[in-house]
């Protein structure tokens, strides 16, 4: 669901059963950034409720929308763009595999 950033609406979400993901859009002098709210849906006396408490149970979808949630954020710009708190190391010093030395050497 994308919507206009103008709205008071989460500019996309992410829903696994009842494990939801709202992305919301905020203009900052530095740019777009984003934030991801999270929570799961529940019913009580017919009506709906969310929070943000988890069991155990629903763990593993909490992962799987924020793993969802972090995709899409970084598709729509703000994965690697100088961004302080989601910044990209380089890979300068960095060892991958077949990359690795003998220490004895």
């Amino acid at each position: 669901m994308n919507v206009p950033a103008n709205d008071n609406r989460p500019i996309h979400e992410i829903r696994l059963g009842r494990i939801k993901a709202a992305i919301w859009q905020n203009e900052s002098e530095h740019g777009i950034r984003y934030s991801v709210s999270i929570a799961r849906l529940y019913r009580s006396e017919d009506r709906w409720h969310s929070t943000s408490s988890f069991g155990r149970d629903d763990l593993p979808l909490v992962a799987k929308v924020a793993d969802l949630a972090h995709t899409w954020v970084y598709e729509h710009g703000n994965g690697h763009r100088g961004s302080s708190s989601a910044s990209v190391p380089s890979d300068e010093g960095t060892a991958t595999l077949g990359d690795v030395s003998d220490p004895a050497a």
